[in-house]
């Protein structure tokens, strides 16, 4: 199988690229890069207008399956994965049951092969069904194909649970993911602590929540010499805490997720939970923090936290509704509204390259002998409608916005999965 995208501004980072050039792909892999290529027998991807880079790779996504499977399924959420120029997704343990055995994990990773769209790599649970007590079996889970671990959806409070979790860890690649949350200084809170709350009468939840875990599970990373990574930070102070690290030798990286770029804790007065989130919507201090992080380097990763869950779960009471929306769908024109100078190079490298390294995947650049996975995508303004997501989950702050940048075509492993606002399906894409 051969596809050509002819015709695209190829930007890719790791090689320096940022000009015109048609990229082959053969067989799954990229065999060519240059002007004009001429494959006559190859399946054209015309990239005319557009940005042609590495496969976008979300680390932080929420598939459901198994056990939610009312919120979204592996098939579902990798059509929202191609649909948002996403080739890649490591789903997150806490599903029903959690990631904690080979077993399940290889029951995941089967189901996405089976949908045939964007790749998926679990991330196991820290701790035996993300209780924060017993450890998981971290070794059998990286021989089913897990690439990191994290109890994310939870934070393990036992703070020498999650030493000897990493201590036992240490002789694996795979990074911890920390979900950073305080639950006994959140306790019932719905929204951020702050003027907007209290003018509510909501119950917030202080950004010292996400602070002083932050703290401790850099200062446990820096005691087992474990890589780690911060998870969807959104206080200026856990920036601040990041960098102290790094001054420290800590192998420590971070994602930020499009709401908490964009989006300020005032989005509650009609005490709706479409932006009821975790970590909550923060204020404009730290909304603006995030962004200068982004621009000077500190940020390593966009990440979307893609949370689907049913309508009616979330027309509950703001108190009952869960947390989270969808994301992959609308992340890559959220972050360009967000940040709209920021430079291609360095968009690319949040999506692709970062993503590619933090979690040892493959991807990452177009090199030849690189796997044939591309997001094209281009600055063309469309208008959110929550309707037509190809996710189960319906629900997103975004909807009814418009947007300056989205996804135009995906190709994984060489075949067309998404293009011309369809996703394709799968005896179209192996044909």
């Amino acid at each position: 199988m051969k596809t050509l995208i002819r015709g695209g501004r190829l930007v890719d980072p790791v090689h320096g690229i940022d000009a015109q050039r048609d990229v082959l792909i053969e067989n799954g892999f990229v065999s060519r890069i240059g002007e004009n290529i001429d494959a006559a027998d190859a399946r054209v991807v015309d990239a005319s207008g557009a940005i042609v880079a590495p496969g976008f790779i979300d680390m932080h996504v929420h598939l459901r399956e198994p056990g939610q499977t009312h919120k979204e399924t592996i098939a579902t959420g990798t059509a929202a994965s191609v649909a948002g120029g996403f080739t890649a997704v490591a789903c997150m343990p806490n599903t029903e049951p959690a990631l904690d055995s080979a077993a399940i994990v290889s029951e995941v990773v089967r189901r996405a092969d089976a949908a045939g769209l964007a790749r998926v790599y679990p991330v196991g649970a820290i701790t035996k069904g993300r209780a924060g007590k017993e450890l998981a079996p971290y070794h059998l889970l990286a021989d089913a194909g897990c690439v990191a671990f994290s109890d994310d959806g939870s934070t393990p409070r036992d703070a020498r649970v999650l030493r000897n979790a990493a201590r036992y860890a240490s002789d694996l690649p795979c990074t911890f993911i920390s979900h950073c949350e305080d639950p006994d200084l959140k306790g019932a809170a719905v929204m951020n602590e702050g003027p907007a709350s209290m003018r509510l009468g909501l119950d917030g939840a202080p950004g010292l929540a996400e602070d002083v875990i932050v703290a401790r599970d850099l200062l446990i990373a820096a005691d087992s010499g474990k890589a780690w990574h911060i998870a969807h930070v959104s206080t200026a102070t856990s920036l601040d805490l990041i960098r102290w690290a790094r001054t420290r030798g800590v192998r420590v990286t971070c994602e930020v997720t499009p709401h908490h770029l964009v989006f300020v804790d005032d989005r509650f007065d009609d005490y709706r939970a479409d932006s009821k989130v975790n970590p909550p919507l923060r204020s404009a201090h730290d909304r603006d923090a995030l962004r200068a992080a982004v621009l000077d380097g500190t940020v390593d990763a966009f990440a979307t936290d893609h949370a689907p869950h049913g309508l009616d779960e979330k027309a509950q009471l703001l108190s009952l509704a869960p947390v989270g929306f969808s994301g992959l769908e609308t992340a890559l024109g959220a972050y360009a509204l967000a940040l709209p100078q920021l430079p291609l190079a360095r968009f690319v490298e949040l999506l692709s390259v970062n993503p590619a390294r933090i979690l040892g995947v493959p991807g990452g650049t177009l090199g030849v002998g690189s796997p044939g996975d591309v997001t094209v995508f281009a600055d063309r303004a469309w208008t959110v409608d929550a309707r037509l997501f190809r996710s189960k989950g319906k629900n997103t702050p975004f909807d009814g916005m418009t947007l300056p940048r989205r996804s135009l075509a995906t190709v994984v492993e060489g075949a067309v999965v998404f293009e011309h606002g369809r996703v394709l399906p799968r005896e179209e894409v192996t044909a």
